[in-house]
């Protein structure tokens, strides 16, 4: 199994574009981050985690020529504002993309992507298949996605794991019963902000400790505000086993 980051930034924060920060100025590329969104491929199956608002960008950059499906974390604009551009996949497979979304993040993308669902449909408009997220785990062609249900401040989002890799962003409080769900993980994908604590997501202490909880053989942080610092400066802080993700990084998990 090859998991790939296409993105491992936020919004979150100081507006970048205005921003005379270090990292910000960095012209190390582990330090230009597109929003969080991650890429995993199994025996020819090719699923996506959320679709932000660089997701044109992120499929072009990693010349992805096929998507089977896209999985949603949660209804937030940095992970589901990019869907429009899932039309490029429908022309080339002449079918509806199968997008998995619990009820609450459905409604969200029907409200956001209106036109898709119109009674009415103008020609050349994105084609989605909205399929409900059961919590006791699904299958997507052939590969077993269990949901693990996080807390993203007060709103219930999910993570998921995917036999011995899971993937865990904007979380900033995980229940022990889905901690139970991760017993055996090899990789785990987690997120921090930034080294400050922060209301709605883990700060990178936070993060680590919870690593440590889990055991995984590797870890690595994703969904990185400018504000955590740049890659080299933390890339030394970090305990054995733990590293910042960066985009276009690819991992090959065994099975």
């Amino acid at each position: 199994m090859k998991i790939t980051f296409l993105g491992t930034g936020t919004s979150q924060g100081v507006p970048v574009i205005a921003c005379e920060c270090k990292t910000c100025r960095s012209e190390d590329h582990h330090d230009k981050r597109l929003r969080t969104s991650l890429l995993l491929e199994k025996d020819g199956i090719i699923l996506l985690f959320d679709a932000g608002p660089d997701f044109r960008q992120q499929m072009l950059r990693a010349n992805v020529k096929k998507l089977d499906s896209i999985i949603i974390t949660h209804e937030h604009k940095d992970h589901i504002a990019g869907m429009d551009d899932v039309r490029a996949f429908n022309y080339k497979s002449q079918d509806a993309i199968d997008i998995y979304a619990e009820e609450r993040v459905q409604n969200a993308i029907r409200k956001e992507f209106s036109y898709v669902f119109a009674e009415y449909q103008y020609p050349g408009i994105p084609k989605m298949k909205l399929i409900s997220i059961p919590d006791h785990g699904f299958m997507v062609k052939g590969i077993e996605v269990i949901p693990v249900r996080v807390r993203h401040y007060h709103l219930e989002i999910y993570g998921f794991r995917i036999g011995n890799f899971a993937y865990i962003t904007d979380a900033n409080y995980i229940p022990e019963e889905s901690k139970e769900r991760l017993i055996g993980v090899k990789y785990l994908v987690i997120n921090a902000l930034r080294k400050e604590k922060h209301i709605s997501h883990f700060s990178l202490r936070e993060a680590i400790d919870f690593i440590r909880e889990i055991s995984p053989k590797k870890a690595f942080i994703t969904h990185i505000s400018h504000q955590m610092g740049c890659y080299n400066d933390i890339a030394k802080e970090l305990p054995p086993g733990i590293m910042l993700a960066y985009d276009e990084m690819s991992l090959v998990c065994d099975e």
